[in-house]
């Protein structure tokens, strides 16, 4: 459901022919934009069209971020998946409205593993993923506290923390945290260095929920750990390639991933993240995910 091609390494450089190193634009065509091709345009549709009839359903992944950072430069990939987040109890509701819209369900699969993930073709042939609850890939996060908070794609937080879990962060998902970073600031606080542009907000405030991120990562070493690590290699990522932080930022990305780390470190930690501490890295933290096959 990430995109997980294309590791950045460990001095923040993409591998050796992907696309990035290879310079190709990890923005696509940006005729795109706006029309039928658009992936964008056909996962709006399906969410906005749950949401008349009362069916909740949200965005997750790269659309996700797009839906939320819409006046940056997008990122577009011709074979894009939708990513899509919906809860248990709405689970029925979800699998008819799809059905109804014309999108083809893999049975087996759904039979199989509906009560976790399922997997729908949507009429342009464009896979479509619903995590149903949680998204567990590299670590778990449980969807249902926050899935409502808004309209159109699951919490910011929780965009966030899907991006920023993956172990071996690729470019595609660098660019991703740092539009977000870029955009919303933690709740309750200033932006680090204040707002660089007016915000475009529609509606009332977005920000990343201090107290959600704090939970997710003092319960968890594990957790921490990756998103840590993830954040701190941040200022090389930004040197390494002009693409990553967006025209236009709202506010600083890397003051906002340093004020990050700062709540991480000091968020309460429970015994259970002590005694995982206390092991660190002799023991490996994370699950390395598979695609699975449809």
């Amino acid at each position: 459901m990430a995109d997980t091609a294309d590791p950045v390494d460990a001095a923040g450089a993409p591998d050796a022919g992907s696309p990035a190193a290879s310079g190709a634009s990890l923005a696509g065509d940006l005729s795109l934009v706006g029309t039928e091709h658009d992936p964008l345009v056909e996962a709006l549709a399906l969410v906005d069209g749950a949401a008349r009839r009362g069916v909740g359903l949200r965005l997750l992944g790269g659309l996700a971020v797009r839906a939320l950072c819409r006046s940056y430069p997008p990122r577009l990939r011709r074979d894009q998946d939708i990513d899509l987040a919906c809860l248990s109890r709405g689970r029925k509701d979800v699998v008819a409205y799809l059905d109804g819209v014309g999108c083809e369900p893999d049975r087996r699969f759904n039979s199989l593993n509906g009560d976790r993930q399922m997997y729908f073709t949507a009429p342009s042939g464009r896979p479509i993923d619903v995590m149903v609850d949680r998204l567990a890939m590299c670590h778990t996060i449980d969807l249902r506290p926050a899935f409502g908070a808004l309209p159109t794609t699951v919490d910011v937080v929780d965009v966030l923390l899907s991006k920023l879990q993956i172990v071996e962060l690729n470019p595609k998902d660098a660019r991703d945290i740092f539009h977000l970073l870029a955009r919303f600031p933690v709740s309750g606080e200033t932006p680090p260095g204040g707002w660089r542009v007016t915000p475009d907000e529609a509606g009332p405030p977005i920000a990343i929920d201090r107290a959600r991120f704090e939970k997710v990562l003092g319960s968890d070493w594990g957790w921490w750990r990756t998103v840590t690590g993830n954040l701190a290699k941040l200022p090389t990522l930004a040197e390494s390639c002009d693409d990553y932080v967006p025209d236009g930022a709202h506010i600083d990305p890397l003051a906002n991933a340093s004020r990050l780390l700062e709540i991480a470190e000091h968020a309460p930690k429970s015994l259970q993240w002590k005694v995982r501490a206390r092991i660190g890295e002799k023991v490996r933290w994370y699950e390395l995910p598979e695609e699975v096959a449809h």
